[in-house]
């Protein structure tokens, strides 16, 4: 069906992670995401288990050029691991990166391999991160440095039931799962269809609209949360079933998207055009695009919310699975 293994070559590294985890993926532009967020995100994200892999955007005119500080553009990174590091000038945050290749092929800038700057590092901070100077193409980097040298950072979450199956499959037990707590998950399939009056298009055709799957989620018991303000993290997907398989037909990815909204008190049943005229959503994906799955975080307190997935145009055909993680305790289901 996908031809042969030379078909392999390239893609993108959140589809690969999704695939051979199940967990869900996030993609952040460097370049436009908040600093501190990006931080407190990161340092979560490894308590909970999250894999993480960075980029450069490709040159389309030379595959896999390599910068002048040693980075390869278009290449995948992975961040193996985030650590404040005391110094005698003060903390700096540092990332450990690895390079797949394994091999010399290194960032070569500040806090790199024989760097003068881990002269200010004592010995023993030094032994408790571990730090070896090979050419095995994992190296350090502080995280200034990481924002502005990196592109994009695609992050795997992992579920609960996806930890509890690694660690069946691998026999390696996270020390840490109980204090720091997993991302809760629920799920549900959906489908746009013509032929079921499912298939209302964006918000600009707010007419038809209201006639899109549409999702409740309730948020309850937050845990765990580092902000300490009693609200949810929670992380919304749609994907887009079986359009690689239908590319021999002529059915490649559809722009898709979807809007979050606080639902109304005792609310059951579908939203319609009313509501969708009197209220603004309160997360959304910022553009519709033709990828197989889009993601949103966002951050609200316990309660009722409905989630609206969309394809772009209206009357567009596919099927689709919903996904939610969040910090605390969730359901999802579909309304009628």
């Amino acid at each position: 069906m996908f031809t042969c293994y030379e078909c392999l070559d390239g893609g993108l590294p959140m589809d690969a992670l999704e695939d051979f985890t199940g967990g869900l993926t996030e993609h952040f532009d460097l370049r436009k995401t908040d600093k501190n967020t990006l931080m407190a995100m990161i340092v979560r994200g490894f308590q909970m288990g999250s894999f993480f892999c960075a980029s450069i955007d490709a040159d389309p005119n030379s595959f896999e050029n390599q910068l002048r500080n040693g980075l390869i553009m278009g290449h995948a990174y992975s961040i193996t691991a985030v650590q404040t590091v005391p110094t005698s000038s003060g903390d700096v945050e540092l990332l450990r990166v690895r390079n797949p290749w394994g091999n010399s092929k290194e960032w070569n800038g500040a806090w790199s391999d024989n760097s003068p700057l881990w002269n200010s590092v004592n010995q023993t901070e030094k032994s408790k991160l571990q730090v070896a100077f090979n050419a095995d193409g994992e190296f350090w980097i502080s995280f200034d440095d990481f924002i502005t040298s990196f592109e994009q950072l695609e992050v795997c979450n992992l579920s609960a039931d996806v930890e509890d199956e690694i660690e069946r499959m691998t026999g390696v037990v996270r020390d840490d799962g109980k204090e720091t707590g997993s991302w809760q998950e629920d799920q549900c399939d959906g489908s746009w269809s013509s032929q079921a009056n499912s298939a209302g298009g964006c918000i600009n055709y707010i007419s038809t609209f209201p006639k899109n799957p549409q999702f409740q989620l309730s948020l309850t018991n937050a845990k765990n949360g580092v902000e300490g303000d009693g609200n949810c993290t929670v992380v919304v997907a749609v994907l887009q079933k079986f359009r690689r398989e239908l590319r021999p037909k002529g059915k490649d990815d559809l722009p898709i998207g979807f809007s979050v909204y606080k639902a109304p008190q005792g609310n059951g049943v579908k939203l319609n055009e009313q509501f969708f005229r009197s209220n603004q959503s309160l997360a959304k994906v910022p553009v519709f695009t033709n990828m197989r799955e889009v993601t949103v975080r966002f951050r609200v307190p316990p309660g009722e919310y409905v989630v609206v997935p969309s394809t772009f145009e209206p009357y567009q055909e596919a099927d689709f699975l919903i996904r939610a993680y969040s910090n605390g305790d969730l359901k999802m289901r579909e309304l009628k």
